[in-house]
């Protein structure tokens, strides 16, 4: 009987279909396969005990280092466009130029990207002393970067008029009394317009008031405010005369939203802080300190690693607290302040 040939062809077996298996809303596979590892301390004796051990035991990170992270991720917080920070007050002699100078150099260190520090003061602004040292700010002013405006077609073009500071470009005053206070507001516009192309962060120091051409421009394009004052009388009166200022204008809302920094290099056993502190609270977005330091106190070139370890974490939590606001701020740059942009809400 002749045997037929065995049929070549295989039947596959029904396999299930898995499209039908999963559960819609079920967690991807393998989404927590990787077993979360403690960071490993850099400081004190945490850290002595876990490089002993070979990292076999890990003591965790102490408050102090968990602070400097929470500080250093609210500084890279992202934004919409570039972002103008003003730095103003109504009285000199508090520290505004220190607070900008502190500001510009840790926003720039934790961001990673390009951050300018600009004096607006009309009348031979100091920023460039603190962080240039006052030779080097005199040989090259925001006079010459206006008069090559029309030269700066690239972030190559525009440092040939900047001062670097480690990751911070800086422009400095003019400090001829003539030349400063021909700063105005078309100046100041004209060169924050050209900055913004390039950078994304502008912190303008501004000169002592509020009421003189540049500031005006500066608070034209001001998405941030810090204003700055001391744990004095007359400088936290003169302080809240400035939210009151700006209260009863069209900047209501810079107000609400502003950082008051209030120094502590004068103080006094006379003065009660608490009202002073609870007065602000009520009126901003945030009040902090920032302690006396015989390093700034010095009023010379800024060394950021000769600040006292109180010092440096008060100028981290200003930096940090001034960057959390930039999530969700629309940018003024290019148009007037209070403008929204489409889609974004404060």
């Amino acid at each position: 009987m002749p045997i037929k040939p065995r049929d070549a062809r295989v039947e596959a077996p029904d396999l299930p279909d898995l499209g039908d298996a999963v559960t819609v809303g079920a967690p991807e596979p393998f989404i927590n396969a990787v077993r979360s590892r403690a960071s490993a301390p850099r400081q004190g004796w945490r850290a002595a005990f876990y490089n002993l051990t070979g990292g076999r035991f890990n003591p965790g990170l102490s408050p102090a280092e968990q602070r400097l992270i929470e500080q250093q991720r609210k500084i890279r917080t992202p934004m919409d466009g570039p972002h103008s920070v003003v730095v103003s007050s109504l009285k000199g002699g508090v520290g505004k130029t220190t607070v900008s100078a502190l500001l510009g150099s840790f926003l720039a260190e934790g961001r990673g990207e390009r951050v300018v520090a600009v004096d607006a003061n009309p009348d031979a602004g100091t920023l460039g002393d603190r962080l240039v040292g006052e030779k080097e700010a005199a040989q090259l002013t925001v006079r010459k970067l206006l008069n090559n405006l029309d030269q700066v077609r690239s972030f190559s073009d525009l440092s040939r008029y900047v001062h670097l500071v480690d990751r911070l470009q800086v422009v400095t005053s003019e400090q001829e009394p003539e030349e400063s206070e021909a700063f105005s507001q078309h100046d100041y516009e004209a060169v924050l317009d050209v900055l913004s192309r390039f950078a994304q962060v502008l912190v303008t120091d501004s000169g002592t008031g509020i009421t003189h051409s540049a500031m005006q421009g500066g608070l034209t394009r001001c998405d941030s405010l810090v204003i700055v004052g001391s744990l004095t009388q007359d400088a936290a009166s003169r302080a809240a005369k400035t939210l009151n200022w700006l209260a009863g204008r069209r900047w209501r809302r810079l107000a609400e939203n502003a950082v008051v920094v209030l120094s502590q290099d004068r103080s006094s056993s006379f003065i009660d802080e608490r009202p002073i502190l609870e007065h602000f609270q009520s009126r901003c977005r945030a009040v902090l300190t920032l302690p006396a330091d015989p390093h700034l106190h010095a009023g010379g070139q800024i060394d950021v690693e000769a600040l006292k370890p109180a010092t440096r974490d008060a100028a981290l939590e200003i930096a940090a607290t001034v960057a959390e606001g930039f999530y969700g701020c629309p940018t003024s740059l290019g148009r007037p302040a209070g403008e929204r942009r489409p889609g974004v809400a404060w």
